[in-house]
């Protein structure tokens, strides 16, 4: 749209926290057809408000307010720490700005509330940055399961994880406090129960366990929840964050077939892979065979979140609707909150 003359839509950076946003900065620079112009960033931190500008060439901004003020931001994106989403995204709505929010929503359901509500009263734009949610292969996974050829699902495992415990100093980060993020489940394992919820929908239930399996300083490093639907079927929720290596992320198991995935998340992605690696396959009863998918493999996981950018360019230009709405975004949050309720009530959770 760019090429047709359409002025690149302004946007502000709104905390530096998570480094997905500075990935998404890279690739609208980069790519300039892809119509973003990101003008200026603010962050509480004000050396992180310097390392960031500095690495994209930006304006740091001596408040939030006075980056919203501006004529030339249209939109941002609120990369804070989770505890400071609610208040960023008020001021951000106020403002008229639309919103790209990284996860998770926030940290209790009645910030959630007032993210929602603020974006219900001021009518902006808005959308969560899930890249889950447009990941070639897991979009072509979605595809499958709408086509019918599968009959029901029956039993839906995600797993994601990450190696933190090779990170230096990461038991020190904001990550891991919980007056900032809670803990490293609620953050990091929000991307798999999200695409349980995009595929499934809200669950009937879920009983959980959740531990600290390495390094006390990291607050539940390991986590299984399951969730039971209506019908029966069931989704498991395996995260671990103290994995060197892995292969498998998806599991499908359905009436008429089966679904794998796999090399989709940074233990299994960032490694060297087998010879002869499938990223994505499926058997269907009758077939006699695995099919193969025809997308091109992503080697890399920082290319699966800098592919986010493109989807996010487009919501930004009115092209597409939100990635994930904030009601959206609640229930996710209220299955993430209910796996601690059933870890420490140590029951099965009901949704109502």
């Amino acid at each position: 749209m760019t090429g047709a003359g359409m002025k690149p839509v302004g946007v502000g950076i709104l905390g530096a926290a998570h480094a997905h946003a500075g990935m998404y900065c890279a690739r609208w620079r980069e790519q300039t057809a892809l119509g973003v112009r990101v003008v200026g960033a603010w962050d509480h931190d004000a050396s992180r408000a310097g390392a960031f500008c500095g690495s994209h060439g930006l304006e740091a901004a001596p408040s939030a307010g006075a980056l919203l003020a501006r004529r030339d931001v249209d939109a941002v994106v609120i990369a804070s720490e989770t505890s400071m989403h609610a208040g960023l995204v008020e001021q951000a709505a106020a403002a008229g700005k639309a919103i790209v929010l990284q996860k998770p929503l926030a940290l209790t359901l009645a910030q959630a509330d007032i993210i929602v509500n603020a974006v219900r009263r001021s009518g902006v734009p808005f959308t969560m940055a899930w890249q889950m949610r447009v990941d070639p292969h897991n979009m072509r996974i979605r595809d499958l399961l709408s086509g019918g050829k599968f009959g029901r699902v029956f039993m839906l495992r995600r797993r994601h994880c990450l190696p933190t415990q090779q990170w230096k100093d990461f038991d020190k980060t904001w990550h891991v406090k919980p007056e900032f993020n809670r803990d490293i489940f609620a953050d990091d394992a929000a991307h798999a129960i999200d695409f349980i919820y995009w595929l499934r929908g809200m669950p009937a239930s879920v009983v959980a366990e959740l531990g600290s399996l390495l390094n006390p300083a990291i607050p539940n490093d390991n986590g299984i929840a399951v969730f039971r639907y209506a019908d029966g079927s069931f989704a498991e929720a395996s995260c671990t964050f103290t994995a060197v290596a892995g292969e498998n992320v998806t599991e499908v198991v359905c009436e008429n077939g089966t679904i794998v995935e796999n090399y989709g998340d940074v233990p299994s992605c960032n490694i060297p892979w087998p010879p002869g690696g499938i990223q994505l396959k499926w058997f269907l009863a009758g077939s006699g065979q695995w099919s193969a998918s025809e997308l091109p493999d992503i080697r890399s996981q920082g290319e699966r979140i800098s592919g986010l950018a493109a989807p996010l360019a487009e919501f930004l230009q009115g092209r597409r609707a939100p990635i994930a709405t904030a009601e959206e975004g609640r229930d996710v949050l209220r299955m993430v909150l209910a796996c601690y309720e059933s870890m420490e009530q140590g029951k099965r959770i009901e949704f109502t």
